[in-house]
């Protein structure tokens, strides 16, 4: 299986997820309510911002979807089962995070931990293996400190 393959076949579908998930956000976005009574512009519209980053998403799925039409290269049956163990594998990763790590460690703690390992994980494999962990370390430990920062400092979002 050639690596063209699986990245052709996977940046189609994935680009077509990814203009589904920015429509049904844009069509959500039009759908809030507008505050036209309390004299609301369109520029304070709650569904303003939301809907411009759905126009975003969508428009880069496209850019995935034309993509993967360019680079038609046959695939095998490896590709399938990669990208299926690839699936479950971020989905457990998740799944410990949002039901294990939030619900029993701090927030910093719990993001440090759950970046590091999907950094890790999803990290080439011809790379040692010292230089993925300290890689998804630094990774882990920067994001989750900007986040961190971000939302309760800047957004003034309390996190968990």
């Amino acid at each position: 299986m050639s690596n063209q393959a699986s990245s052709s076949r996977s940046d189609l579908w994935g680009g077509v997820c990814w203009m589904a998930f920015g429509a049904f956000i844009l069509i959500e976005s039009f759908r809030m309510d507008r505050f036209d009574k309390m004299g609301a512009t369109l520029y304070t519209y709650p569904g303003f911002v939301p809907g411009m980053i759905a126009s975003v998403i969508v428009l880069l799925g496209f850019v995935m979807v034309m993509r993967g039409v360019r680079s038609q290269a046959p695939t095998d049956e490896n590709a399938e089962s990669l990208a299926n163990r690839r699936f479950l594998i971020a989905l457990v990763c998740m799944l410990v995070f949002s039901l294990v790590l939030l619900a029993h460690a701090h927030f910093l703690v719990a993001t440090s931990l759950f970046v590091a390992a999907f950094t890790y994980l999803f990290a080439d494999p011809e790379v040692p293996k010292q230089k993925r962990i300290t890689s998804a370390l630094i990774n882990g430990v920067i994001s989750s400190c900007v986040v961190y920062f971000l939302f309760q400092e800047i957004f003034l979002v309390r996190l968990p």
